[in-house]
């Protein structure tokens, strides 16, 4: 007889049952048409969908090759997740010479833009200036390599522009990143004038001729060169300190969001395209960001509100070499990056479970299931990280594996005597009633994983929640 795996243990018996391929009834998914710019202001999904629209806006930005920069041991990409990386450049070069001399450029904002499977939800990442890091060595656009370093998280741009920022923020956090997408100041100014303004809140009459920032106190819309002023100034709002900036930018970038997905402003077919086109004439992206990449993603991003769009700081601690630096505080933000690197919430929620009547079956305990999860949704790691959870609750995970079909429906099938197994493990992966299958092996339950996705009872895929974290349907004159 064997004995049952402690509660953390997955095993891999070697007369496992093979992946089930039961005649099962596809669905079709239907594609969606709709428009999105994502940039480091803004998140928006529209309606139009006319091929020449397209066009006209995806000619419009400025392109620039990187794969062969990344670095050949990347993460892997674990899901169908989003990961868009948003850099604000500090350059002085053309329409930017008006802010000072500087020689080179740095990221004066770095985030990370994460979409969930499907669009549900959206988080921001932001990543202090002023962060202490190892940075991997990076390769230039003219062949030379900038060796490995220690420094601030914002010379990685400097170092190798995008392409060495990506890859850095790639090593820190272990996270596929997708694209990349770049707004300098001049860019940043047409995109909030294009949306008619943005609304900010202050606590206190401003006046600050270096930032060319003049503000009254209170609710009120800034533009242009307001507008700019007041998410760079370091010294007049606050305590001086990036942290406390990135908090005011993202306060910002929230309202952006707010009034990118204002019902009035998308329905206005006018002034979305006035929008579109003024984002795409001033980002700088990867080749890969293509046409038919934003096509798809507005589509999944189609229905977002604001108040699925939240906005967080990779939590540092005091860099004790330097007060004026931070360093990553790794027992908070190895939880954030772990949660990201691991979002496999899929958008259709998971039915309920109805309530069993009197002579339903009666589950047997977690370790007295014997189970084999297999993959059929084309999800790379899929099954391995649900036989992970469910190893971790005390199931007996005896196989894992990818079926050769692929299935658009989670299936939990059941050998003969495995009823009252299937039954538990129907508990802790709701919403897909067991059912018996010929072909299995006797006492054993298969869970086929298909593209609905397979949400434990009780874990939650969703990123934890931070202190100070900031929501895009908040009210502007809330304290964070």
């Amino acid at each position: 007889m064997q004995r049952a795996a402690a509660p953390s243990r997955v095993y891999y018996a070697d007369n496992a049952p093979p992946p089930p391929e039961p005649p099962v009834r596809g669905r079709l998914w239907r594609v969606l048409g709709g428009l999105s710019v994502v940039l480091s202001v803004a998140l928006v999904a529209g309606s139009l969908t006319a091929y020449g629209f397209w066009r006209r806006l995806d000619g419009q930005i400025d392109r620039e090759h990187v794969e062969g920069r990344l670095g050949e041991n990347r993460p892997p990409k674990l899901n169908s997740s989003l990961n868009i990386l948003l850099m604000g450049s500090d350059s002085r070069a053309g329409e930017n010479a008006r802010y000072g001399e500087e020689a080179g450029q740095r990221s004066d904002t770095t985030i990370l833009l994460h979409i969930s499977p499907g669009g549900e939800s959206a988080i921001g990442i932001s990543f202090p200036r002023d962060s202490m890091v190892q940075m991997p060595p990076c390769k230039r656009k003219n062949g030379t390599t900038v060796p490995a370093q220690f420094g601030m998280i914002n010379a990685a741009f400097s170092n190798g522009g995008p392409a060495c920022t990506w890859r850095t923020i790639e090593s820190l956090t272990k996270i596929h990143i997708d694209h990349y997408v770049e707004v300098d100041f001049a860019g940043f100014k047409r995109v909030v004038d294009a949306l008619g303004g943005v609304e900010i809140c202050v606590p206190r009459r401003i006046d600050d001729p270096k930032a060319e920032l003049h503000l009254r106190a209170g609710r009120q819309v800034v533009h242009g060169d307001q507008a700019l002023g007041y998410v760079r100034t370091r010294y007049v709002l606050g305590d001086g300190s990036d942290l406390d900036r990135i908090k005011r930018q993202q306060a910002f970038m929230a309202s952006v969001v707010k009034k990118a997905t204002d019902k009035g402003m998308l329905t206005d077919p006018g002034r979305t395209y006035d929008f579109l086109s003024a984002a795409t004439k001033s980002i700088k992206a990867d080749d890969r960001l293509t046409l038919s990449v934003m096509q798809k993603l507005a589509g999944s991003l189609r229905g977002m509100s604001a108040g699925k769009v939240r906005f967080v700081t990779v939590p540092v601690q005091a860099y004790p070499q330097d007060k004026n630096r931070v360093q990553f505080d790794q027992a908070l933000a190895e939880p954030l990056f772990k949660a990201v690197r691991e979002d496999n919430k899929l958008p259709d929620p998971a039915p309920a479970t109805p309530v069993p009547a009197q002579n339903a079956v009666q589950p047997v305990p977690p370790e007295q299931v014997r189970v084999g999860v297999f993959n059929a949704s084309g999800e790379t790691g899929l099954a391995q990280r649900t036989a992970d959870q469910l190893g971790e609750r005390g199931y007996r995970v005896v196989k894992v594996g990818s079926s050769k079909k692929k299935y658009s429906r989670t299936m939990i099938l059941y050998g003969a005597g495995a009823e009252r197994q299937a039954a538990r493990l129907a508990i802790a992966v709701p919403g897909h009633p067991p059912r018996p299958w010929r072909s299995a092996r006797p006492g054993y339950v298969y869970l086929v994983i298909g593209n609905d996705g397979a949400r434990l009872r009780g874990l939650k895929a969703a990123v934890p929640k931070l202190a100070g974290e900031i929501r895009a349907d908040r009210d502007i004159c809330a304290r964070t």
